[in-house]
């Protein structure tokens, strides 16, 4: 076994398009199974481990976010010794496909899911919407969704402009309205930016008893990059896949975003919409105390001259 797993090593990352997916088709076969779903989609599963981590991404992002050009769950399987079943998409389809289906309704049918002691279904974005609604395959599992549309149905999400080209694509249908399929989930966590309009809207269709929304300020569009480039990604998903993960440990984890250039920008911006002079003096001290960041000790200077020509206080040393 120990053999097998190794073998998920292989960089893929200089390999094009059509020799990428075929290695994938190998890697995935010689470790357990692949299957074509269609012409958009395709599944790979890595048997391994009791807990099964079901990853929902596409093409494009598994090479853009993945040095290795390897699915997200590669890292878990490898790891923590995890099975790994990765549903992929060319673009952002939300997975609805009716070869999709087919797919979880075989895979239902064959008890796949009851073999595994823990499951847990995570995506982000588009694919955060498929975690959530596909997860109704497999009642107990554990979900982790960040950034989810609920649905894209403009009888519900009308004021979700960013999808327009997708309203014509069913969203009423079987594995439809993403926060009905999760009431089987024994809990669901979904991430997002509560300054970002559209996601938190999304996120507020999830409210449902299991349900644990995380607040993530001023990370942006872009959150599961983000806890990439925080390092604590793989961390967030392994705690959910033991049990462990709390409101209490998801923000201790985050207290890495103090370090992240991108959150503290944003932070920055907000306190200067907000036109709050001391409030940014104090955050650009903070920053420039602990971090080498030119743009925030600039920023300070220029704090510095208008709080001498009596614009603001300024703020005392503690």
């Amino acid at each position: 076994m120990q053999n097998r797993i190794e073998s998920l090593d292989e960089d893929l990352s200089d390999l094009k398009p059509k020799a990428w997916k075929a290695k994938l088709a190998d890697l995935a076969e010689e470790n357990g199974l692949y299957q074509e779903l269609g012409p958009r989609h395709f599944a790979t599963f890595i048997d391994h481990g009791n807990t099964l981590l079901v990853t929902f991404e596409t093409v494009q992002g598994i090479q853009n976010l993945s040095e290795q050009a390897q699915p997200l769950g590669f890292d878990l399987v490898r790891n923590q010794g995890w099975s790994h079943l990765c549903v992929v998409s060319d673009g952002d389809t939300w997975f609805r496909d009716e070869n999709v289906y087919a797919f979880f309704d075989q895979l239902d049918d064959d008890g796949f899911f009851e073999e595994f002691d823990n499951v847990v279904f995570y995506g982000a974005g588009p694919c955060g919407y498929a975690a959530a609604a596909f997860s109704v395959a497999a009642p107990g599992a554990t979900v982790l969704a960040i950034q989810p549309q609920a649905t894209l149905n403009p009888r519900i999400t009308e004021w979700d402009d960013r999808f327009v080209e997708m309203r014509r694509m069913s969203f009423t249908d079987r594995y439809g309205y993403a926060p009905d399929m999760i009431d089987g989930a024994d809990h669901a966590f979904v991430v997002y930016d509560p300054y970002e309009p559209l996601d938190a809207m999304h996120a507020a269709l999830f409210a449902r008893p299991n349900v644990t929304r995380l607040r993530m300020p001023f990370m942006g569009t872009a959150v599961q990059t983000r806890l990439i480039e925080m390092e604590i990604f793989y961390t967030l998903l392994t705690q959910v896949g033991s049990g462990a993960l709390s409101e209490a440990s998801f923000y201790q984890l985050t207290r890495a975003r103090r370090n992240n250039g991108g959150y503290l920008k944003r932070l920055m911006a907000q306190l200067d919409n907000q036109e709050r002079p001391y409030l940014v003096a104090l955050l650009c001290r903070n920053v420039t105390s602990r971090l080498r960041a030119p743009r925030f000790r600039r920023r300070l200077q220029g704090l510095q001259k208008r709080s001498a020509a009596g614009d603001f206080p300024w703020p005392a040393e503690r």
